[in-house]
């Protein structure tokens, strides 16, 4: 049919405009939407690892008052002022984000007790805008994390914490598959303009040293960063938070690796930021808070972590312009204390008022950022069912440690050596430098035994990165066994031969070495070492002895077959210990003990009265390192 009349001409010329439209939309051709361009200041409140550290502990410190040093001790920590302090600066303070950087769960009887509802009704609290599953969100497979999700969700919030992690896909045999409960990303707008965050969690460590499903995929931290980001710059959104759960090594790499990141807040390396005045009251500041660095474009980007255990709030605040760059940033780390002051001397008289307000100006004179902080009622409220609960089951007393039983992950001065939550009596250490933590070798001991009363063990095996707590000088309660090895772990008997022992010594060290998995450091009951860090795989261990049944070392036979203890998650090839795994058949063996409660029928076979059974340090001859030459990293 012959068009002649002019609005039928019209409309068909309208038609195929809008026809090409569409056809420009389905090829993602339409150019995104005008993002507003206009500079925003945003402050950060964070925390990061707090481990179901849910209860106020105490630090000590010295002080001249004007009568020479004197020791004295304060509350600090507790999830009650963590709210409190978040929820008032959040109303201080214009264009504010609420961020957990991850590990909520795992490492005090909270968790135990309760698989991490008391932490998740502590949280709803606060209100978090933002959660990123740590690696120890999977300690208890993906049904774990989910369990945590969905206690969360129990809240009276207005709006439900988005959960963001870009680089994990769930499997199919997860219950998170295809649930969208869990985000790549969360896009929020302040004052008119839109910010994105992006989550981040540890891929290799989630992978190797926690549970997740065997079909849940972890990918490349930095690729995955590279590629949301990306993704939002070519929406028009150019402001750009990650928040990451990979460690503060890791946080600085993508710092320097990525176009286009502002700013990161981080989690898992348990890093303490801050000014150089803490050193004087026994902590040990690993960078400045925030620090800064610049992104592969030149720009600049700012790091903040929030050290672990509720100990500190993190107060961001970040300055962008018009174009999405970073101007500047700064910010506080809130050591959180309470105005409770002793003097610990024995006898001592009590702190004045007066004396309260010196020690409060000398902190501020030292601009050393403790911040007195009242717990917050509401969630001491929410906790009170749970601490009683707590209480009940924790508070008998098993022993007496009759000395303090320090924690480390790796012998020397170069990895780890500020996790101590005893301070720098065992983080400056020489013995613990020297041959690593006292408390794990003790532990490794506790399983040889419990392995030799079940069917004659040879050797222990236990990770340093499973040992989570120090226990200081004086009782020993069962809460403390459990805090000390918190996860829902099981002894598993092997069967190995002298070969595949050194086998597996040499993979965990290069666990260690290669990538950065400090937790995969070997302590045994059993078995010792020398071990060189300089040197290269299969060259690094030397001089390895077997004690035998007569209590004397001889030197490992490889071909002879040795009965080894440990936990069921090393046992499964857990934290680099991957010959384990392999032990399949009749040469592996289920214990069916509880590794607390290992440790705790340890303790209760030691000599002594039930609640005064002396725990002491092994021998420096029953280290399972007995010399260590390290490298920087």
């Amino acid at each position: 049919m012959l068009i002649n009349n002019k609005k039928q001409v019209l409309i068909l010329t309208t038609l195929s405009f809008m026809l090409i439209a569409c056809d420009d939309d389905n090829n993602n051709t339409v150019r995104p939407p005008a993002v507003e361009a206009k500079s925003l200041e945003l402050n950060i409140l964070h925390i990061n690892d707090h481990h179901s550290h849910l209860d106020e502990e105490a630090i000590k410190f010295k002080m001249n008052l004007g009568t020479g040093d004197e020791e004295f001790s304060v509350a600090s920590g507790g999830f009650a002022r963590v709210a409190a302090l978040i929820n008032q600066l959040a109303i201080e303070n214009k264009n504010v984000l609420k961020i957990h950087a991850g590990d909520a769960i795992t490492g005090d009887l909270y968790y135990n007790l309760t698989d991490g509802k008391a932490d998740a009704d502590a949280m709803n609290t606060v209100c978090f805008d933002t959660f990123t599953p740590g690696n120890h969100e999977f300690d208890s497979k993906d049904d774990g994390l989910k369990t945590f999700i969905d206690f969360l969700d129990q809240s009276s919030c207005k709006e439900k914490t988005k959960i963001l992690t870009a680089n994990v896909t769930f499997g199919a045999s997860s219950p998170l598959y295809k649930t969208n409960r869990v985000l790549k990303s969360q896009i929020f707008e302040k004052d008119g303009v839109k910010i994105a965050i992006i989550g981040l969690t540890v891929a290799k460590k989630t992978k190797n040293s926690s549970q997740p499903n065997a079909d849940t995929l972890f990918t490349d931290e930095i690729e995955t960063a590279q590629k949301q980001i990306d993704q939002f710059k070519a929406q028009g959104i150019k402001n750009i938070i990650l928040q990451t759960h990979v460690g503060y090594d890791l946080d600085q790499q993508l710092a320097k690796s990525l176009t286009d990141v502002d700013v990161i807040i981080g989690g898992d390396s348990h890093t303490l930021l801050g000014p150089d005045s803490l050193k004087k009251y026994g902590m040990t500041p690993e960078g400045a808070y925030p620090t800064q660095l610049k992104n592969k474009d030149g720009h600049l980007v700012c790091i903040a972590q929030a050290w672990q255990y509720s100990y500190v709030v993190g107060d961001l605040k970040v300055n962008f312009d018009k174009n999405g760059n970073l101007e500047s940033c700064s910010g506080t780390p809130h050591v959180l204390i309470g105005n409770n002051f002793i003097r610990t001397a024995k006898d001592a008289k009590t702190v004045t008022e007066t004396e309260k307000q010196n020690i409060l100006n000398q902190f501020k004179t030292e601009n050393v950022p403790f911040n007195v902080v009242a717990p917050l009622q509401k969630t001491l409220d929410v906790l009170k069912p749970y601490q009683e609960q707590k209480k009940k089951f924790a508070q008998e007393i098993v022993g007496q440690a009759t000395d303090n039983l320090c924690s480390r992950r790796v012998p020397g001065t170069q990895r780890d050596v500020n996790r101590s939550t005893l301070g720098d009596v065992c983080n400056k250490n020489t013995h613990v430098d020297q041959h690593g933590g006292d408390i794990q070798q003790i532990i490794a001991e506790a399983f040889l035994q419990q392995g030799k009363t079940f069917f004659n063990a040879d050797i222990s095996f236990q990770n340093g990165g499973g040992v989570r707590e120090d226990v200081g000088l004086g009782d020993v309660s069962v809460g403390k066994i459990y805090n000390v090895l918190p996860f829902k772990n099981t002894l598993v008997r092997l069967d190995l031969t002298g070969a595949e022992v050194k086998a597996t010594l040499e993979d965990v060290i290069d666990g260690v070495i290669a990538q950065n998995n400090t937790g995969s450091y070997p302590y045994t009951g059993g078995l010792r070492w020398n071990v060189d860090f300089t040197k290269d795989k299969g060259q690094r261990l030397n001089q390895i002895q077997v004690r035998n049944h007569l209590g004397q070392y001889e030197n490992l036979d490889l071909n002879k077959t040795y009965k080894i203890i440990t936990i069921d998650f090393l046992a499964n090839g857990g934290d680099y210990y991957a010959t384990f795994k392999t032990i399949t058949g009749d040469r592996r063996l289920n214990v069916g003990l509880d590794y607390a409660e290992a440790f705790l029928k340890y303790t209760q076979s030691l000599s002594g009265q039930i609640g005064q059974k002396k725990i002491q340090k092994l021998a420096t001859s029953e280290y399972s390192t007995q010399l260590f030459i390290d490298k920087a990293k």
